[in-house]
């Protein structure tokens, strides 16, 4: 064995220690190790370099600018609304009523952005129905893994190894290649998901913001109209009782008012419903559908562009104008182009419609102006001080389905073969950058540059493997299974051995490191290498048992308050289970 061989394999070792320990942020160990592997000379500088240059990658991060547009525009937020819904059922079929619909959008949407965006739809809609979340978090990331597992593009997995299927000469895999094992996987790992969590997932509350005497709170008025779906319903019904960081403290009905809100009180046509609370939750509340806080506004409240309307807080200082008016007669609104959204006030709450309120020295605002308020009023000696506000991302309805039907042309395209993933995606990325669904300072936000350069990093290393004789080896050594229980006996080698490793590294990694093992094996098996690749995308995808398997456990890991074993008790069996079916399932298929 040459020096090339114990070398890498001493490295690979190394890199998995580090990994494992997490001593070093992931991006950084695999570019020390690419970077090691380069000045040994177990690759070239085009071998080492050639992943960040690579189709897979590049589309992985064309399809962040797209997941960012369709949060953006509250697109997602809409579809689980209308998907979770409210409902007493039992615990089973809640988790059903959340995995199955973001399985399906996971298949269409990279899971590790599309869990970003679903993590506060669900926070919401616990909140609202007083579920707890860590029921509902590790499903949420299951889900998606699985659902990722049914199309090319459900997750960055399957594009890396498309990308090393296309680096090694081969047309790499079709939209729906993998579909044919992934959905009938997706459909019986949700079912046993379901069935697991409800059982063994612990009842822990998240931690929530509450409203006191410390607490700077706003107070917002909002007329209910037709619209509202919740007209004739208690409050307690309506969900409005135990809101994240919101408390409804009185109703106005009709010139009287009922004060305290009771939860059993209902909420009809025309009431005014009086919250208070903090500053992100009042701007999120003021677009609820049928909650009306302006009717006249020279701009659309629930749909404003956020790119051109910002919020912002503005204190009223002691030499002001404002001092002495109600807002309704200062004429806010023109002078100041600014609408005012909610009124702190400190050591009162405030008990009038915003329009009644006469306006103090040391009054905080909360405004929705256009971009230039605060160039415009910051050293004005009207206000004390003019901040920006907690930033609420709003586009317009139009720009929401926009979005989706943008979205859903780059599928059709890529399915039908009209035009390459990579290119189908660039133009979609383009149209919503021009279309101001997404500007280009949240295109740079939206991306995950480490993920990016983990995927890059990962080709180099995949390279090395192959060029110190490592893949043959092992290759071999598989081989011998084939001797003992056939080609079954080499699915599940290659399928367990990617499993394993991508419950401690990053599955972009492990997916690199084990496709040359599998290409090279189905090579000397003279068959068909792209069962192999399926198994290695999906056994890389389906880590289940760790935090640290896959990306998006690791993103519900705090919001659900989690502990390292409660993904030990689901994850394990379902891993398990999960892997049995993959190799059964693709031997059937393939073979």
């Amino acid at each position: 064995m040459s020096f090339a061989f114990f070398f890498t394999s001493a490295l690979l070792i190394f890199m998995s220690i580090l990994l494992i320990k997490e001593w070093l942020e992931v991006e950084l160990t695999l570019f020390v190790v690419l970077l090691l592997l380069l000045a040994a000379r177990i690759i070239t500088l085009e071998e080492a370099f050639e992943g960040f240059s690579n189709e897979g990658m590049l589309s992985v991060g064309l399809l962040y600018i797209i997941a960012g547009a369709l949060e953006n525009t509250g697109s997602l937020n809409q579809l689980g609304a209308y998907l979770l819904g409210n409902t007493s059922s039992s615990v089973f079929r809640k988790l059903l009523r959340l995995c199955f619909p973001a399985a399906t959008a996971s298949a269409f949407i990279n899971n590790t952005p599309l869990v970003a965006m679903a993590i506060p739809v669900v926070r919401s809609w616990a909140d609202k129905n007083r579920f707890p979340l860590s029921k509902l978090l590790i499903p949420l990331s299951y889900a998606t893994i699985l659902g990722g597992t049914c199309t090319l593009i459900g997750t960055s997995t399957n594009l890396v190894v498309h990308g090393l299927l296309i680096k090694n000469k081969l047309s790499g895999m079709a939209f729906f290649e993998i579909s044919k094992v992934g959905i009938p996987l997706a459909l019986a790992g949700i079912l046993l998901l379901c069935v697991l969590s409800s059982l063994l997932l612990p009842d822990r509350k998240e931690p929530l913001v509450e409203l006191g005497e410390n607490t700077r709170e706003f107070v917002i008025a909002l007329r209910v109209t037709d619209e509202y779906a919740n007209r004739g319903k208690t409050i307690e019904e309506a969900g409005l009782r135990h809101l994240t960081g919101l408390f409804l403290f009185q109703i106005e009905r009709a010139g009287k008012i009922i004060a305290p809100a009771r939860p059993d009180d209902r909420i009809y046509e025309n009431d005014r419903l009086f919250f208070t609370g903090l500053p992100k939750t009042i701007l999120e509340l003021q677009k609820t559908s049928g909650l009306v806080l302006i009717k006249d506004a020279s701009f659309d409240l629930k749909h404003y562009d956020s790119d051109e309307v910002k919020t912002y807080e503005a204190v009223i200082s002691p030499s002001s104008p404002l001092i002495g008016q109600n807002v309704r007669e200062s004429n806010f609104r023109t002078i100041y182009g600014a609408v005012i959204i909610a009124i702190h006030r400190n050591g009162e709450r405030i008990k009038k419609k915003i329009g009644d309120v006469v306006l103090r020295a040391g009054d905080t605002l909360l405004l929705l102006a256009d971009k230039e308020f605060f160039k415009k009023w910051y050293h004005s000696v009207d206000f004390y001080l003019v901040s920006s506000a907690d930033v609420v991302s709003s586009k317009s309805r139009r720009q929401g389905y926009f979005s989706l039907a943008v979205l859903g042309g780059v599928v059709i395209l890529t399915v039908f073969k009209i035009l390459p993933l990579i290119v189908a995606a660039g133009f979609g990325a383009v149209v919503l950058i021009l279309t101001r669904c997404i500007s280009l300072v949240e295109v740079k936000n939206q991306i995950d540059w480490r993920v990016l350069i983990i995927i890059a990093c990962a080709f180099g290393i995949s390279t090395a493997v192959t060029n110190s004789g490592i893949a043959d080896l092992l290759s071999q050594i598989i081989l011998k299974c084939a001797d003992y229980y056939g080609i079954i006996g080499v699915l599940a080698g290659i399928y367990f051995i990617t499993n394993l490793y991508t419950c401690f590294i990053s599955n972009n990694a492990a997916a690199a490191l084990v496709f040359p093992i599998a290409f090279t094996t189905a090579r000397l098996l003279h068959v068909d290498v792209i069962p192999f690749a399926v198994a290695v995308a999906i056994a890389a995808s389906c880590a289940f048992a760790t935090p640290i398997g896959y990306q998006t456990n690791m993103m519900v890991y705090g919001p659900g308050g989690y502990r390292y074993t409660d993904f030990v008790k689901i994850g394990l069996p379902l891993q398990i289970v999960v892997g049995i079916l993959a190799v059964l399932l693709l031997h059937r298929i393939y073979f």
